[in-house]
């Protein structure tokens, strides 16, 4: 049983082996203190100065050195049906988590990721990358966010919503990956976004990381 590796009362960075700056990393850490790798994401930290209290995946990238390091925090999961990224976070109990080290690769591991977020929507999961923050938008969500400010959407599925606070409303809009989509939208003025289903990603500009969680009321207190 793979569920509940790691247990949190505060929130969990968790690192894949993409790509990712000591900087990214320390803009989790400050929301999402406890740190976490999805298989060979634990190499990558380990070259930045930190270390995972876990490992979770199929192991099949982590590399010899990181595993004698690591030895006691290994917990492999060995089927093949999902990807690290989908073992990680339902592996994962915590108020949210912060995914970085999971875009900017190749397009079937980043599509697989977002396909995760749908499939686990009752784990909050935000992705960072050096410009953006990426997650599935509940129902309903209220964000504080500057005039001006760039909000993009993108349907997973058949879905509509309603808007305020946005220069083009969502009113009477039915999105689909195949249809209407929401790119780069802009804020001008408090937003409330109500959807039909859960299955709207919205993007967001990277600063916006504590508004995002705002809106899931998360404060992102560095607690245990």
């Amino acid at each position: 049983m793979d569920e509940g590796i790691v247990q949190s009362t505060c929130g969990v960075t968790l690192a894949g082996g993409g790509r990712f700056s000591l900087k990214l990393l320390q803009v989790a850490r400050k929301w999402a203190p406890r740190v976490v790798a999805a298989d060979g994401g634990a190499d990558r930290l380990l070259r930045l100065g930190v270390e995972p209290e876990a490992v979770i995946g199929d192991l099949d990238s982590i590399t010899n050195k990181a595993r004698v390091r690591l030895a006691g925090r290994l917990f492999p999961i060995r089927e093949q049906a999902t990807t690290d990224f989908d073992k990680a976070l339902r592996s994962v109990q915590a108020p949210f988590v912060l995914g970085i080290g999971f875009s900017g690769g190749q397009w079937d591991h980043g599509l697989a990721v977002l396909n995760g977020l749908v499939r686990h929507k009752d784990r909050r999961c935000l992705l960072l990358s050096g410009q953006d923050v990426v997650f599935l938008a509940p129902r309903e969500m209220a964000l504080t966010l500057p005039v001006g400010s760039r909000l993009s959407l993108f349907p997973m599925g058949e879905v509509t919503g309603t808007s305020e606070g946005l220069r083009w409303s969502l009113d009477g809009l039915a999105f689909a990956p195949g249809g209407m989509i929401g790119t780069s939208n802009q804020v001008v003025g408090p937003v409330r976004l109500r959807f039909s289903a859960d299955l709207m990603l919205v993007i967001l500009p990277l600063t916006a990381v504590g508004a995002a969680l705002g809106a899931f009321g998360l404060p992102g207190v560095h607690g245990q």
